[in-house]
């Protein structure tokens, strides 16, 4: 198959007849990535001070991390997650893709700065959206336990609901189901949930002063009596406090000696880590040769010019392929289809020397009398979505599927086209033909918002909402996500009360202010740091490590796959080349 996939042509075209770009772009995107950068580290140091957790002979969750994974391989998730802003400046737990013995994993932790791991809202959904990455890449998840149970005065808003934080121990089962091994390391107290959460995983080791139990020492004090407090009963707890304090249940000797629920206990938490390592190895996995068609290699163009290519000013135009060429293995690739449906891109390109298949949306002119079936009315523009890039789309996929490649989606879009042409076009079918496609698809699919998701589009493309087969969302600087643009949101929410205040001799400034209000409310809550805190991305990553991020989803895609196409028997290198 060496004329398909190492004799790919480059991908560079000359890009001529697009805007330029101003001279501060690269300084307005460097801004905007370095302010996520120290959301993410006023995250990271939330809590007690790391030298606290240390003269207790703990590691921080970063530290833990750091000390399992390879060198340089940990890739976060939702790092800056935190939808209703807890005051502890966490939501508890970090979490993402890093390798462990060569092997690509999920790595998920308890933050022990923060009230010793506790259950806090936002928390539960950091641990699914993990256990769901796991599963759609069947990747073995690691789990650092330190858990000290539910923030009780908090417990209504972290414990209850079917993505509640008792969700994740059904999600653990549903990775055991499907023959995806958990690790975990248990260290400190774990009561309650967090006894759960050190129980659910396949394989638990643990350190020698660490527990795991139904209920905590403070559970078991309070269990007796009814009614309003006394003092005698005060006096009493205290005094049960200090029995359960000095030997709280679930311990080493107890989940080791006894249960044999612990099956390994290690006296330093580098060597329970180490441990883990070790597990890790006899996991499966394929060798990235197996599926190689090519050697791994760098792009020919260097990523710094991403900084110079990407417009931050929404309005300018860009060659799409003059990013991805600074992206994929060689800066090669082989287009599907490239005269049909021009406002997208298509085509077949190597990460790590591993076939993917790419869509993205194109920017710019489109050709004369496109879409055609506007008959001259209309010209097309890049960024729109007309019937031929829907259909071309669709196509992709079911050949992807076929061939069982994974995907990656770059969204930089306006909506699909719109009007009576284009409904009798089929536009609105074709879109839900494409979603349809996705989903029976079942392929393991990355996306990144380079600049605009918005409208129908931002689901169609693969977006966060595509259900199991979207694995997780990254946003740039220039990201922005909205279901229409401020102002056509302004308009379409009070245009009539603008006209009727005309009609009726009424004053127009009032219902401006309202518009302009609004539009400066979209504008707010489409920054890609209020994104990433909201979910409505995974993270946002720099231009500088979209590739390293592309790379481990493809390696991991590859890693253990449930099913396999022979790359002599692949159809969509050989409809490409014709």
């Amino acid at each position: 198959m060496h004329q398909y996939f190492k004799q790919m042509p480059p991908m560079v075209r000359d890009g001529a007849g697009l805007a330029p770009l101003a001279e501060d772009n690269a300084e307005h995107i460097r801004q905007v990535e370095a302010k996520v950068a120290e959301m993410a580290r006023a995250v990271a140091e939330a809590g007690m001070p790391a030298e606290k957790l240390h003269q207790r002979g703990q590691l921080t969750i970063g530290e833990r991390i750091a000390e399992v994974v390879e060198p340089g391989s940990f890739l976060p998730l939702m790092s800056i997650y935190n939808p209703e802003e807890n005051p502890e400046g966490s939501t508890g737990v970090a979490w993402g893709l890093g390798k462990v013995s060569g092997r690509w994993c999920v790595v998920a932790g308890f933050d022990n700065k923060v009230l010793a791991g506790a259950w806090l809202p936002g928390q539960a959904e950091k641990k699914l959206r993990a256990q769901e990455v796991a599963a759609r890449l069947r990747l073995p998840l690691v789990w650092l336990v330190n858990c000290s149970g539910v923030k009780l005065t908090e417990q209504h808003r972290v414990y209850p609901g079917r993505r509640g934080n008792g969700a994740t121990f059904f999600g653990n089962a549903r990775l055991s189901v499907a023959g995806l091994p958990q690790v975990a390391a248990v260290f400190g107290t774990n009561p309650a949930g967090g006894g759960y959460t050190s129980c659910s995983p396949t394989k638990i080791i643990a350190k020698a002063d660490a527990n795991m139990s139904v209920g905590g020492g403070a559970v078991l004090a309070g269990m007796a009596g009814s009614g309003p407090f006394s003092e005698a009963e005060a006096l009493d707890i205290i005094a049960e406090l200090a029995v359960r304090s000095a030997s709280p249940p679930g311990s080493a000797a107890v989940h080791h000696d006894v249960t044999g629920f612990f099956s390994k206990v290690f006296e330093t938490e580098q060597e329970v880590l180490a441990e883990v390592r070790r597990q890790v190895a006899m996991l499966p996995a394929y060798d990235p040769g197996f599926f190689r068609v090519d050697e791994p290699a760098d792009p020919a163009l260097s990523a710094e010019g991403l900084y110079d290519l990407l417009p931050f000013d929404q309005a300018v135009g860009y060659d799409v392929e003059q990013i991805l060429a600074r992206l994929v293995d060689g800066s090669a690739h082989r287009e599907f289809r490239p005269g049909y449906g021009p406002e997208i891109y298509c085509g077949l390109v190597k990460l790590s020397g591993l076939p993917v298949g790419v869509v993205a949306n194109r920017q710019g002119d489109m050709p004369e009398g496109y879409p055609e079936y506007a008959q001259g009315e209309y010209q097309g523009k890049g960024g729109t979505i007309y019937r031929q890039g829907l259909i071309k789309m669709a196509e992709f996929v079911s050949l992807c599927a076929r061939d069982r490649l994974p995907m990656i989606w770059f969204q930089d879009h306006d909506g699909l086209d719109v009007g009576d042409l284009a409904e009798k076009a089929e536009v609105l079918g074709l879109g839900q033909t494409l979603v349809y496609g996705i989903e029976q698809s079942d392929l393991p699919i990355m996306t990144v918002v380079l600049r605009k998701g918005t409208v129908a589009p931002h689901y169609q493309m693969a977006g966060p909402p595509a259900g199991a087969n979207n694995a997780f969302t990254l946003g740039t600087a220039c990201s922005e996500i909205y279901v229409m643009r401020g102002r056509s949101a302004a308009v379409a929410a009070l245009g009539r009360k603008l006209a009727r205040a005309h009609k009726e001799g009424q004053p127009l400034g009032p219902v401006i202010e309202e518009m302009n209000a609004q539009v400066a409310d979209y504008h707010d809550k489409s920054r890609p740091w209020f994104m990433a805190q909201t979910g409505m991305i995974d993270e946002v990553v720099e231009l500088g490590a979209l590739r390293a991020y592309m790379s481990a989803f493809t390696q991991a895609a590859y890693q253990n796959p449930a099913s396999v196409c022979p790359r002599h028997q692949m159809l969509l290198p050989r409809i490409i080349k014709g």
